[in-house]
């Protein structure tokens, strides 16, 4: 029973990088399809829909910081704290990037045809992006609580 809290406590440690990188594929994949389906029907303003393809990147950046302030030696202590976290953390991360790559695409889709609403067609997904780093800043307060 003691290996498996601390195989939890593993998983807990690793959940917010993995989880936020898997999102962040997820994310620029379904807004870096869009952005290659706009390449085709514009002429121009190519580098901004590469660069709002981009955007759920941030959520591994987030994952990869939750990650090191988790890192401690794991104790049967401290593992469950580090395994609740650190997957809630991650599934966070994940859902979000997800959901921001929806929100990129959507953009990049409706400013093709009129771009003057370009910049307010990010909203949504800045809203996601803040979520996301709602999730990330408590994470880091509450890992500042788990004993080392």
């Amino acid at each position: 029973m003691d290996s498996l809290i601390l195989i939890l406590g593993w998983v807990g440690l690793y959940a917010p990088l993995a989880l936020g990188a898997i999102g962040s594929m997820i994310g620029c994949v379904r807004a870096g399809s869009a952005a290659c389906g706009a390449l085709l029907e514009v002429e121009s303003g190519y580098g901004r829909y590469i660069g709002v393809a981009a955007m759920p990147s941030s959520q591994t950046i987030y994952g990869i910081v939750v990650t090191m302030a988790l890192r401690r030696e794991l104790t049967l202590e401290n593992s469950p704290g580090i395994f609740g976290l650190g997957l809630l953390a991650g599934l966070a991360l994940l859902f979000g990037a997800i959901a921001q790559g929806d929100s990129c695409a959507a953009s990049i889709n409706v400013s093709k045809s009129k771009l003057d609403i370009f910049g307010i067609s990010l909203a949504p997904a800045a809203l996601v992006e803040g979520f996301c780093v709602f999730a990330f800043v408590f994470a880091l307060v509450l890992a500042a609580g788990i004993p080392k």
